[in-house]
């Protein structure tokens, strides 16, 4: 047996990239994670750290999200790792890790300035 699950919850980095594969809508955007500060039992400090995540969502959650999310959304998400391999067109390898979106809550509407 094995499991492939991720759990995120942050904030939307852009408003979601809609696109169609064979009639069927594809959501992409980045996800935000924070890690906080960390003073250490000597004193010194960890700086904290943000990682970025790709998101995709398929069907229905594409649709969601070009309805709901916007750059700043508060979400959690859960899915599977997937990663991806292609040319680009210097022939240079690349390599990219998506998740893919299962299930979501919209934690929060992104604030107006």
């Amino acid at each position: 047996m094995s499991v492939n699950k991720v759990i995120l919850l942050g904030n939307v980095g852009r408003d979601p990239e809609i696109r169609y594969v064979e009639k069927r809508p594809i959501a992409s955007f980045p996800l935000a994670t924070d890690e906080r500060p960390v003073r250490m039992p000597d004193g010194t400090e960890r700086p904290g750290r943000t990682e970025w995540h790709n998101i995709i969502m398929w069907d229905g959650a594409a649709e969601m999200a070009e309805r709901y999310i916007r750059k700043g959304t508060r979400m959690y998400i859960e899915g599977r790792l997937r990663y991806r391999t292609w040319e680009d067109r210097n022939t240079i390898k690349r390599t990219v890790t998506e998740i893919y979106v299962d299930s979501f809550e919209l934690l929060g509407s992104p604030k107006s300035s």
